[in-house]
């Protein structure tokens, strides 16, 4: 029977010291370098005793075709860089850096001794709709391409793996495209060297999502994925069944609705067995379809109930997770709110009934409408502060597959970007990218910043050009948390 190297087996004698999860930060690698794995998997490898994170490889003027880059952590809040695991080969006919390298994924082989990476080969025009294979003997790689599969003799667009710890056997997770004669999911069992499929297990018909992922827990599957807006974030849904082989649920929601799932789209999911505690978490990716390789990452914990058959993902601007007994708990922060906050130029207070006391700021605009939160408390470290706002620039339009974003052919503009200015050094200007949301609908973004130590401290907010303007987000309240122990 194939077996790989468990979570459950490994969670018990990690040794690592919690820190903070921030949904949506600028996470930095040991390096102090930008964290780069986009639309990925995180796998626990026995042997190391550390996660491995493996991603899509995106920077300015490569967007595809990058490779697939590699971290590793031992509390999966610290990572430390490791280059490219798949690196693309020039002139190659589908790994070079003119091909698609999308959503790897890996897993260890115990038949074959190997770790196996799968993605989504392609060419740029998307005419392949292929599932590559590359291996190595080592997770960190580097992996030697293998082949490329039409698999079962089907399409196969965004891809997933997830492996059954009961059993030990893997599946492959994909859409078969857009065409018409496609649309489905599927869920396809691997042979036991988890090199090649051997069987459809079970097909979601014509429901027309991507980006699959499953999550097992003792008595259920749940099977989530995401509506197909391109990189534009939407409400995903969730499927729920006791057996891969179905029958499987009716879709359905899983973060509060026009959250569009807190801006991110699905993509893998991690069960922590820690010796106090399980802990299911939503591994999804924040896309900025203006600049793929500024993308941003929601890791979020899962509330499963069973008994009811639910699944919600669970909120929270900072977090601290600690893998060996798979504890979390939210980390507390103090508010500022708008209603306290100073304005200049045109920007104002404006009553809005779905915000703190029924107040929001608005007509933020470049360096002259401002607002800025007075009296704040710092310590002289570095601390996240979250920014609660409101972007309805896209009209709400956000969740049609190919829908305009309005009724007079305006382009979409998915962010606004502010300014954020600490005790008025403008010198030091830290940029906010703010997504857009539904109207009356207020979500969060975080930033880094330091404080001076005491209460003395003052957080501006201006706007910044987003290539249309120069709006900033309309702003609800700020949160600023404690620094990182």
């Amino acid at each position: 029977m194939l077996g790989i190297r468990t979570l459950s087996l490994l969670l018990y004698g990690a040794v690592a010291q919690s820190k903070y999860i921030v949904p949506g930060g600028r996470w930095l690698d040991t390096d102090r370098h930008l964290a780069n794995a986009h639309a990925g998997c995180i796998t626990f490898d026995e042997g190391t005793g550390r996660f491995w994170w493996f991603g899509e490889y995106k920077t300015e003027g490569q967007e595809e075709g990058g490779g697939v880059s590699v971290y590793s952590s031992e509390d999966l809040a610290t990572w430390e860089s490791h280059g490219l695991a798949l690196e693309p080969v020039q002139n190659h006919s589908y790994i070079s850096p003119e091909n698609v390298i999308q959503r790897p994924k890996v897993v260890y082989s115990e038949e074959a001794g190997q770790y196996h990476m799968f993605w989504h080969a392609d060419n740029s025009s998307y005419g392949l709709l292929l599932q590559g294979l590359a291996t190595s003997d080592t997770p960190a790689g580097p992996y030697t391409f293998v082949n490329v599969t039409a698999p079962m003799g089907n399409w196969s667009q965004d891809y997933g793996l997830f492996t059954d710890y009961k059993d030990g056997r893997s599946y492959a997770l994909y859409s078969n495209g857009d065409s018409q004669e496609g649309r489905d999911v599927y869920i396809s069992r691997y042979n036991e060297e988890v090199s090649e499929l051997e069987e459809v297990v079970y097909r979601f018909d014509k429901f027309d999502l991507e980006a699959p992922t499953i999550i097992q827990t003792d008595d259920s599957y749940y099977a989530l994925m995401s509506h197909k807006t391109g990189y534009r974030p939407n409400n995903v849904v969730a499927f729920r069944a006791d057996s891969l082989e179905g029958p499987w649920s009716q879709p359905f929601m899983v973060a509060p609705l026009n959250t569009r799932t807190f801006n991110s789209q699905s993509g893998y999911s991690l069960k922590i067995k820690g010796s106090k505690k399980t802990t299911y978490l939503y591994i999804g990716d924040q896309w900025d379809s203006n600049s793929l390789w500024e993308s941003r990452y929601i890791w979020l914990p899962m509330e499963i109930d069973d008994k009811k058959k639910t699944l919600e993902l669970v909120w929270n601007d900072v977090y601290d997770l600690n893998v060996k007994t798979g504890e979390w708990k939210p980390v507390k922060g103090k508010t500022y709110y708008g209603k306290d906050a100073k304005t200049s130029g045109d920007a104002f207070k404006q009553e809005a009934n779905f915000a703190s006391d029924n107040t929001i700021l608005t007509g933020i605009y470049g360096n002259d409408s401002t607002v800025t939160f007075e009296c704040i408390e710092g310590t002289g470290k570095p601390q996240w502060v979250s920014f609660y706002y409101q972007n309805t620039d896209d009209m709400g339009f956000g969740d049609q597959p190919g829908g305009s974003p309005d009724r007079i052919g305006g382009a979409w503009q998915l962010r606004r970007i502010s300014s954020v200015v600490v005790n008025g050094d403008t010198s030091n200007v830290q940029t906010l990218y703010q997504r857009d949301t539904h109207k009356s609908i207020i979500l969060s973004t975080p930033l880094q910043l330091t404080l001076e130590k005491g209460k003395k401290n003052t957080i501006t907010i201006g706007g910044l050009y987003n290539g249309f303007d120069y709006k900033g987000a309309d702003l609800d309240r700020i949160v600023v948390y404690p620094p990182e122990e």
